[in-house]
Formats: structure tokens, C-alpha cells, sequence
């Protein structure tokens, strides 16, 4: 009977983690992969394209998560502090579309529509990207610096310390952050934990 538990137990653990990334992804000061995913507009995007770029806020996001949802304007205020100063947002959704049929492309086209995105959206179908960073949440943010001609990562984490309040939050860590960078100095704070909804990851 305790073999049989035990097999049980490990079963259901295997079934808990089906389709899970392995491994840690990116951590700070690791140098990054670039990625072409599809946008909403139809085009195929890179960090490559973007010949003027000081960096990037790449932004782990979706259509459907709650905590994504309370963060959409604040997302659109990052990109439209920081895109004319050399740090655009990137967007990337991950979920798989079987698990969360809103999150499907057709849906990200829809919504970015309707909520005016000025930043690309880009669909992770396979989660390659979402598995190199390491990404858990939606929102899950990874600064990136350009530093020669590699993208270093320069924080990993959430946008701020309140998911309900934009105006009460009183740790902005993505601003922080790239307020740090524009002035050529490393952020004060590098990690933190990003709070949202977990990945929605295909099943094995």
C-alpha cells in the first residue's frame, strides 16, 4: 500500500508539472537570445529590427489574466514614456490557446484593437521564448540593456509593488530601472518577485 501511494503521489506531481519549462531560464547579467515571434499586425518581430534600440522592456503579458488586466495601462504608459528614449515595450503572450482560449491569436489581435496598443504584441505559439527567459507570471518583466552588440539583462520582475493601484504603488521597479539605465548607472533594484497569473504551458 505505501508503494502504491507513493506512486500515486508521483503521478500526480507528474501530471502538476506536464508541459512545465525546466531549468531557471535568464537571470541578471546573462546576455539574451534573440526571438522573431508573429505581432497582431501579421509582421514577424526581433529585438533586431529595432536598429536604435538602448534597450527593452520586455513584458510577458495576455489578454485574460486579471493581474494583466490591472496592469494594461500602465504597460501602455511604459511604452510611451520610454519608446522615444530607446526602451520600447515588447509584449509577448505565451499562453497556450487550447488551456486559454481567450489568449488565442486571434483574440490578442482583437484586444490589442480595442485597447489601442501602441507597443508590438507577439505570440509565443510554441513557448520557446517564454521557456529561455524563464517567465512564470503575467506580467513578468526582464529589462534588457544593449551593451555592444548583445542584450544583457539588467531586472527581472514585477512593474511595481501594487497590482491593484498604479497610484499607490510607491516602488516603481521598471522605471527604476530604466530611469537607471538612461543615466548609464545599474538599477538599484535588479530582482523582484513578479505577481500575476502562472503561464498557462501545454500540456505533455
Amino acid at each position: 500500500m505505501k508503494n502504491l501511494n507513493i506512486l500515486v503521489a508521483s503521478l500526480a506531481l507528474l501530471v502538476f508539472f506536464a508541459g512545465r519549462p525546466t531549468g531557471s531560464g535568464y537571470e541578471v547579467g546573462d546576455k539574451v537570445k534573440d526571438f522573431s515571434l508573429k505581432s497582431v499586425d501579421g509582421k514577424m518581430v526581433s529585438l533586431a529590427d529595432y536598429k536604435t534600440a538602448k534597450g527593452f522592456i520586455v513584458i510577458f503579458d495576455c489578454n485574460t489574466c486579471p493581474f494583466s488586466k490591472a496592469y494594461l495601462n500602465r504597460i501602455k504608459a511604459l511604452n510611451d514614456k520610454y519608446a522615444d528614449n530607446g526602451f520600447p515595450v515588447i509584449a509577448i503572450n505565451s499562453n497556450d490557446s487550447k488551456r486559454s482560449p481567450g489568449d488565442s491569436y486571434k483574440e490578442m489581435v482583437k484586444y490589442a484593437k480595442k485597447n489601442d496598443y501602441q507597443h508590438p504584441y507577439l505570440y509565443d505559439e510554441d513557448q520557446s521564448v517564454a521557456t529561455r527567459f524563464g517567465a512564470t507570471n503575467t506580467p513578468h518583466v526582464y529589462v534588457l540593456k544593449k551593451t555592444g552588440n548583445e542584450m544583457v539583462v539588467d531586472y527581472i520582475g514585477a512593474i511595481d509593488n501594487n497590482t491593484k493601484d498604479a497610484d499607490a504603488a510607491d516602488k516603481k521597479y521598471v522605471e527604476d530601472a530604466v530611469d537607471a539605465l538612461l543615466k548609464g548607472q545599474k538599477p538599484g533594484v535588479t530582482k523582484t518577485k513578479a505577481i500575476g497569473c502562472t503561464i498557462k504551458w501545454k500540456e505533455a
